[in-house]
């Protein structure tokens, strides 16, 4: 990593219609110059984040057209917590998208429909007094441990592209979120507890619950309007994160050890049939995404170390070795490709600041799949 700004300058004439989206980003950001991963499947990476504006960013996730971006970023002073966010890719327009009030996470966009999926708890009466206490717990200096927040107050929202209409779409009590559209827009997958809220828990169940609220997490499915939601898996280890396949015939998802210290790449018919196991490295492996071709997985794992997680690949059925992808020392997770399967966004902290920054590079599906010994 160089210690020096600068604007990226590839030439237009130099372009073929697969850098399109690159170059718009190019364009549009400052770029904080970063060296390819030594392995060679990302190249010409860049930060994709603006620093001077967003104090930490995540999860961004692409328009199938590939003219829209969401992702989820904190940036006004007042709230101390992720918003959500549209950028046109065209002009360069940002918008906020969500309320701005309470918590959110866990952004979409549909795939042809100008509408964006969200989670928020911008409807919970404590909202801005946990925005409140948050805030001052910052001013204290009190440092506490990283932990995600299963708000029992989430519920699952979707909005147009200028953060109106914004409409409820699960409106139950418990953590519902990690929501994304299947590729045809007609039903969502997401990850919720909320059968610790609404159903009769067991005394094992109840006791495990309190202890760990992320025990009763499973994946879910619905239609796009909020309706006819089915449960799709079935146990006592936190469930999330699911993606559909490109096909749109599977999902995608990770699982938790009951320790919470591990976690495994899955997958399953959308119907909660036929699932498997496609990882088996006994670390912590999650934020799985397919790549376009429906030929392997990426994901984000630590089995180099408890806080370095590197980026992998793997093969759709697992009968591969995962093939390293990345290899820079703190974090590098939740990896998503532009929807022509040329290039790679993902969270990382290999910023100065040490805080999580979009990053963004041209992919070699070629090398991949030869990596993994796939044919095309």
């Amino acid at each position: 990593m160089t210690n020096t700004l600068q604007i990226s300058k590839t030439p237009v004439s130099n372009l073929g219609p697969h850098h399109f989206v690159s170059m718009l980003l190019s364009v549009i950001f400052i770029t904080w110059t970063v060296s390819a991963a030594a392995s060679g499947f990302i190249t010409e990476d860049f930060l994709l984040s603006d620093t001077d504006k967003e104090k930490r960013v995540g999860e961004a996730y692409y328009r199938a057209d590939q003219q829209w971006m969401v992702y989820q970023a904190e940036v006004a002073d007042e709230n101390p917590f992720y918003q959500i966010y549209l950028k046109n890719l065209t002009n360069g327009k940002v918008q906020q998208v969500s309320p701005g009030v309470g918590k959110t996470t866990c952004s979409w966009i549909h795939p042809s429909e100008d509408k964006v999926l969200f989670s928020s708890t911008h409807d919970d009466p404590e909202a801005k007094a946990k925005m409140t206490a948050e805030l001052e717990s910052r001013k204290s200096g009190e440092r506490k441990s990283y932990a995600w927040d299963y708000d029992e107050h989430y519920d699952i929202y979707e909005t147009d592209l200028e953060g109106n209409k914004i409409k409820n779409l699960t409106n139950v009590l418990g953590y519902d979120a990690e929501a994304s559209w299947s590729p045809d827009g007609k039903y969502i997958a997401f990850a919720s507890n909320r059968r610790a809220y609404i159903e009769q828990l067991t005394e094992e169940e109840a006791a495990l619950f309190k202890k760990d609220p992320s025990s009763m997490i499973d994946i879910y499915i619905m239609n796009a309007d909020g309706s006819n939601v089915k449960r799709l898996t079935h146990t006592t280890r936190y469930d999330g994160g699911p993606f559909f396949s490109p096909d749109g015939k599977r999902i995608v998802w990770r699982r938790f050890s009951p320790s919470g210290r591990e976690a495994e790449v899955f997958t399953m018919n959308i119907d909660g049939s036929d699932q498997k196991q496609i990882t088996r490295l006994t670390a912590l492996s999650w934020a799985p995404f397919y790549h376009p071709s429906n030929k392997y997985i990426i994901f984000s794992t630590n089995i180099h170390g408890h806080r370095n997680f590197e980026l992998y690949m793997v093969d759709v059925d697992g009968r591969h070795e995962p093939v390293r992808v990345t290899d820079k020392e703190g974090f590098d997770g939740l990896p998503v490709f532009t929807p022509d399967g040329n290039y790679l966004t993902w969270t990382s902290d290999r910023v100065p600041a040490k805080k999580g920054h979009l990053f963004h590079g041209k992919w070699n599906h070629e090398k991949a799949m030869k990596s993994l010994s796939l044919k095309k």
